[in-house]
């Protein structure tokens, strides 16, 4: 188990194991035969002070960081079990999500839940990626390095796994020879690659490169789009594109 420690805390992860994942894998035969293990660690509602936890809470917000080694899962790079999340209340918009690469390099799978629009977006230490409304994701490590990432969300919902349960994963499996489809996806979209968003697209969200998205907190209110999506809805034009 790996301990974090922040603003002079010590913090324990929630732990997604083998034994959560095994029907999530494209390779079944060895998902069935291995013996359980750590797959990677997830440490939530972090924060450096007292008055930063205050500004989170206030604000509705949640910053995390997640923690995947490297690992091949049978023939498949380790990944993230997948996830949706729900509409605001009232409205027909989905809540998004903002990720940052702390260390290493991720591969964000995005789709949307018909898989008729799917995106892979490569990110590497300082990159920023917005996961827009109506999509869910699964990310993926496929380097021989461990992959650090921390992200920003609304805290106020659960996010929502059981369609990639149902259907064991995303639409694509990223394998050691490239991306498989996954023959349970009656008929997904090509995958489409995008370039992590620049400096441009960036500052509409309130981020950079060059800055950790934690430094946000000292404006909180920049961060309202993760909370009421359905009042910025234009920031979010041309994200995957």
């Amino acid at each position: 188990m790996l301990t974090l420690e922040i603003g002079g805390r010590r913090w324990e992860p929630d732990i997604r194991r083998l034994s959560d994942m095994r029907d999530l894998l494209c390779d079944t035969e060895w998902a069935s035969a291995a013996e359980d293990l750590d797959l990677y660690y997830m440490y939530r509602d972090l924060y450096l002070s007292r008055a930063d936890r205050s500004s989170l809470t206030e604000h509705d917000l949640r910053y995390d960081i997640t923690i995947i080694p490297p690992r091949m899962l049978g023939r498949e790079y380790v990944k993230t079990a997948g996830h949706y999340h729900p509409k605001v209340p009232g409205t027909d918009v989905t809540y998004p999500e903002v990720y940052e690469v702390l260390e290493g390099e991720a591969l964000y799978l995005l789709q949307n839940e018909d898989a008729s629009s799917v995106v892979c977006i490569a990110a590497y230490e300082g990159d920023k990626v917005v996961i827009p409304p109506g999509y869910g994701h699964v990310t993926i490590n496929r380097s021989n390095r461990l992959l650090k990432m921390a992200n920003f969300v609304c805290r106020s919902f659960s996010s929502i796994y059981g369609p990639y349960r149902d259907l064991r994963g995303g639409a694509y499996y990223c394998t050691k020879d490239g991306f498989v489809k996954n023959p349970r996806y009656r008929d997904p979209a090509p995958i489409r690659w995008v370039d992590a968003p620049d400096d441009d697209m960036l500052r509409r969200f309130g981020f950079s490169r060059r800055r950790e998205i934690y430094s946000a907190l000292r404006e909180p209110r920049s961060l309202e789009f993760l909370t009421k999506p359905q009042d910025h809805l234009s920031l979010f034009e041309g994200i995957l594109e």
